[in-house]
């Protein structure tokens, strides 16, 4: 499949009912056609893993150009000038989601990006380092818990960006990361007690409300069960 053929099916998809709707769910529609996230990921499992297309589509600037991108890249053959070059581009939580979850993770250059990207100033470039940290911590079986524990120090200077999808994105890596192992469990939650026992004024306040969210998820009686079992194994 060519890009005129990876778009004409996207458009075949496209509803303006879907369009209008995505501004509820914080996405820009300006350069969207309106298709439904399991359509674009029926398209992309048609097509196979194609980088060449990957990158026509991620240069169309259409919304579901770029979702469909995230889901044919070849991460044997992802760059590190395309990741910055994708990391600059992102204008939504979904689109940094989908490209960290579903690409950029598997990528052999992943984990150095996450400490760069979180230095980034703007929202969902900041967001896309700690994406990225979550979706590894879900995804990469093999790493040992070393990478992830230099991680948390980024995590605990990170919880201090009031902005939305910052942190929402910092707490999804801290809850990760502590579901890794029984030793990882328990850095977390030391490092979620502290956060939670920040000022509940600004900036402190997110560090505040990221702690207790994270500590009431990683004490709970299933993600304590989940990491006993792993260690047991």
């Amino acid at each position: 499949m060519n890009i005129d053929d990876a778009l004409a099916a996207l458009r075949r998809q496209a509803s303006t009912r879907v369009r209008d709707g995505m501004v509820r769910y914080g996405i820009p529609s300006d350069n969207a056609l309106g298709v439904q996230v399991g359509a674009i990921r029926r398209i992309g499992k048609e097509i196979g893993v194609n980088q060449d297309l990957s990158l026509a589509l991620w240069k169309t600037g259409i919304y579901e150009a770029r979702f469909l991108a995230g889901f044919v890249g070849d991460p044997a053959r992802v760059t590190s000038a395309q990741m910055d070059a994708w990391c600059r581009d992102f204008d939504s939580w979904a689109m940094v989601d989908t490209s960290c979850f579903c690409l950029f993770d598997r990528t052999p250059i992943a984990w150095k990006k996450i400490g760069p990207w979180s230095r980034r100033s703007k929202e969902f470039e900041k967001r896309a380092a700690f994406a990225l940290l979550a979706s590894l911590a879900l995804h990469d079986k093999k790493s040992p818990d070393a990478p992830f524990r230099k991680c948390l120090p980024i995590i605990e200077r990170g919880a201090t960006d009031d902005r939305n999808f910052v942190k929402k994105g910092v707490l999804w890596a801290l809850k990760l990361v502590g579901r890794r192992s029984l030793a990882l469990h328990g850095e977390a939650v030391a490092l979620s007690k502290r956060l939670a026992a920040s000022p509940s004024t600004s900036p402190a306040a997110s560090a505040r409300w990221i702690g207790r969210d994270a500590l009431k998820d990683l004490t709970s009686a299933a993600v304590q069960k989940r990491v006993k079992a792993k260690a047991s194994r």
